[in-house]
């Protein structure tokens, strides 16, 4: 017998902009933390082994708690677990010697992250009338989207100042990492206060619950599925996920466009993953590599609330596809390219594409899986690409280290229209169906 959950979802949308605090915090860490290990003589293939393993990390998490947080209501202890995870792995970093301990914090950081974000797409549709939901997904990308662009900019300036100010190269790092772990921290003090805990059940509820239960109901499996974290509830999730159940859970479609997504992700990751050894290789300083990704970030930043609004009007899957091939052609394009405004002016043009995907696959994903299922194929689809940012991170380092910019990005490019090739197979006979 499956039982209504009461949510804890807030009344308001101000915990976002707490969440995005603590997203200024990653963003900033997700340039410094590599940029850290390249100052610890590490190379392209630890950058690409550092955002392989984060990749990998994220997914039983997605899994896991997508599944769980659909299923018993309670959002807030997923992200709140993400802001204190968060302020905790940039506040060990800075006393980390070895690059091999920097993956392993890496790691750590992004599992955390990664797991929170079907958390935060179930909280923000949550309530909400379906026409509503892109939009709604759309301000949710946009505030991350701020937030990572004021962690970006934060490192852009100190980098720039602290030399002047008598620190070394290491020095500046460190303290910049110890810097945006205390905001982290009042992230999570901000979360705390806007997404208060839920209230407690009433006597009269919690009666009427418990006479609503068979005694068949007290059965050991039950109670191992109410403890929310610990191996025992992992078992449990993770033990409906039999390949031969998923097709009747979630349909072919879906299932078709989830292989799509793990597709075009890894594309996206044999592009990313090398790139901030690149940018060292072609001899940009860390001022410059935090101002080539803070350029990507507002590119995408700013078109979040417009594709929104585009979806109003256009299918998502023919917008998708137009991102995905561009985003393939900009790929190959920024190979040739080494004068720092072309790389920032073409890593700006990939960032308004993934607005577009960002956008578009969430909307997806959320109209092809019945509510029934919704929550899990949310926290699905960001393992997936979790999967498919490992695969491709770890081969964008491996082929970068021996080969050219040119065979590394044009292997992108290719994966990625491979992999919008399958999605819309998928996606488009069941609009047609619909």
């Amino acid at each position: 017998m499956n039982l209504p959950f009461a949510t804890d979802t807030p009344t308001d949308d101000r915990w976002l902009r707490a969440w995005a605090v603590g997203y200024a915090a990653v963003g900033g860490a997700s340039v410094l933390l590599p940029l850290y290990a390249l100052s610890l003589d590490g190379g392209a293939f630890l950058v690409g082994l550092m955002a392989s393993t984060a990749a990998f990390a994220g997914v039983p998490g997605a899994i896991l708690w997508g599944r769980i947080a659909g299923k018993a209501g309670r959002r807030r202890p997923f992200v709140l677990f993400a802001l204190i995870a968060t302020a905790a792995v940039l506040l060990v970093s800075p006393r980390l010697r070895s690059p091999i301990a920097l993956v392993a914090a890496n790691a750590a950081l992004w599992f955390a992250v990664t797991a929170a974000s079907p958390v935060l797409n179930l909280i923000v549709v949550e309530g909400v009338e379906q026409s509503a939901w892109d939009g709604r997904i759309a301000r949710l990308n946009a505030l991350q989207g701020w937030g990572w662009l004021a962690g970006l900019v934060v490192g852009t300036v100190w980098t720039a100042a602290a030399p002047r100010l008598g620190y070394t190269a290491v020095s500046a790092q460190r303290t910049l990492l110890t810097g945006l772990g205390l905001l982290a921290v009042a992230a999570t003090l901000l979360f705390v206060h806007f997404y208060p805990d839920a209230t407690h059940v009433s006597e009269k509820r919690f009666l009427r619950r418990y006479r609503s239960l068979s005694r068949e109901s007290w059965r050991g499996d039950r109670f191992l599925r109410g403890i929310p974290y610990g191996p025992s509830r992992m078992y449990w999730a993770l033990r409906s996920l039999r390949s031969g159940r998923l097709s009747e859970r979630f349909g072919r479609p879906l299932l078709g466009y989830f292989a799509g997504t793990a597709l075009f992700s890894a594309g996206f990751a044999v592009f990313w993953g090398p790139m901030p050894a690149h940018l060292t290789d072609i001899g940009f300083g860390d001022g410059v590599v935090f101002l080539c990704f803070l350029a990507n970030t507002l590119g995408s930043t700013v078109c979040y609330d417009p594709v929104g609004r585009l979806m109003e009007r256009y299918a998502a899957m023919r917008l998708q596809a137009g991102a995905l091939i561009a985003r393939a052609v900009l790929f190959v394009g920024t190979a040739f390219l080494a004068v720092e405004l072309l790389v920032g002016s073409a890593l700006a043009a990939i960032g308004v594409t993934w607005a577009v995907v960002a956008v578009t696959t969430t909307g997806i994903v959320a109209r092809l899986a019945s509510e029934r299922v919704r929550g899990e194929a949310l926290g699905l689809v960001v393992a997936i690409t979790g999967i498919g940012g490992g695969v491709g991170n770890a081969v964008g380092g491996a082929v970068a280290a021996p080969t050219n910019p040119l065979t590394t990005f044009g292997l992108a490019a290719v994966t990625v229209l491979v992999g919008g090739a399958v999605a819309a197979a998928a996606v488009v006979p069941a609009r047609n169906a619909a």
